[in-house]
């Protein structure tokens, strides 16, 4: 089984996509012209806690129900439609090969045998998927996503209940990042639901992929983002022998939230989807348009 979090050709990808995150779902709609229309169904506390285990969906009808609601707002003529879901959900590593066979078939046996150490749960019927970031005659460097079987199904089940017909399944981050129109080296925070990633990317290269879980309490929330925080700058720092122009945000409350965590004065903290390119009369929380707007980007 596999599913697909890049795909080459963009005519490939649907124009409907919707986000599952702990507070919503954010649905958005690519229009003839290009527009983006968009939508949003508050969840509340705990009916989604993403996770590697079952259920991520805690209340299924309270999470069908947002998800029809939000997706019915934009009226699509096309069912079809890209999930994104939360980073905690599934597993993202870049892993360095020998040689990896050129036919799918053939490559993830290899991949999920690599797998097997490297994660916490079975692969055998886990949703995998890879792309090749770099190839030489001595290594091949590879981003492999990698989601729990059962976990997959909940998500694809939610989204056919509310009579809509799942397609690319992405995780939170690699979704926001295909949106990012950067071809310097950039740093992404991501915060979604219990979970905060940090990303550095260089041109189409993911450098950085790192998701760490987030205690409940507040405090314990902000130390554990800007411990995240320092430790990606550091090695943006050894890896690229420079600074971050700026730090990207996604998540909640916008790059004012990160700014409150962080008290980095000396970086400039910025919304990866800007409130200008949200597009007008936007009723998505601030901060939350990234993962949609990656999906219908790449």
């Amino acid at each position: 089984m596999t599913f697909n979090f890049l795909i080459p050709v963009k005519v490939q990808r649907p124009r409907l996509a919707c986000d599952l995150t702990p507070e919503g779902v954010v649905a958005a709609r690519l229009g003839d012209a290009e527009q983006t229309t968009t939508a949003f169904a508050p969840l509340f506390s705990g009916a989604l806690i993403p996770g590697l285990k079952t259920p991520n969906i805690v209340d299924k009808a309270a999470v069908v129900a947002a998800l029809k609601r939000a997706l019915d707002a934009l009226e699509p003529r096309d069912k079809r439609l890209t999930i994104v879901v939360p980073d905690a959900a599934a597993r993202v590593l870049i892993l360095d090969f020998d040689t990896l066979p050129a036919k799918l078939a053939e490559a993830l046996p290899v991949i999920r045998f690599r797998l097997r150490k490297l994660v916490p749960f079975d692969v055998d019927d886990a949703a995998i998927s890879y792309q090749i970031m770099q190839q030489t005659t001595e290594e091949i460097r590879a981003l492999v996503t990698v989601i729990p079987h059962a976990v997959l199904v909940e998500y694809e089940e939610a989204v056919r209940l509310a009579g809509y017909e799942p397609g690319v399944v992405l995780p939170s981050t690699l979704a926001s990042l295909a949106g990012l129109v950067q071809s310097e080296p950039a740093l992404l925070v991501n915060q979604n639901g219990n979970s905060v990633t940090t990303a550095i990317t260089r041109g189409d290269e993911l450098l950085l992929h790192r998701t760490i879980e987030l205690p409940g309490a507040q405090a314990q929330r902000d130390e554990e983002i800007r411990h995240a925080v320092t430790v990606s700058i550091a090695y943006f720092e050894d890896t690229l022998a420079s600074v971050p122009d700026a730090v990207f945000y996604a998540g909640p409350g916008g790059s004012q939230e990160l700014v409150r965590v962080l008290e980095l004065e000396q970086f400039r903290i910025r919304d990866l989807v800007s409130a200008a390119n949200a597009g007008n009369g936007n009723t998505v929380p601030k901060g939350l348009m990234a993962g949609v707007s990656g999906a219908l980007a790449s």
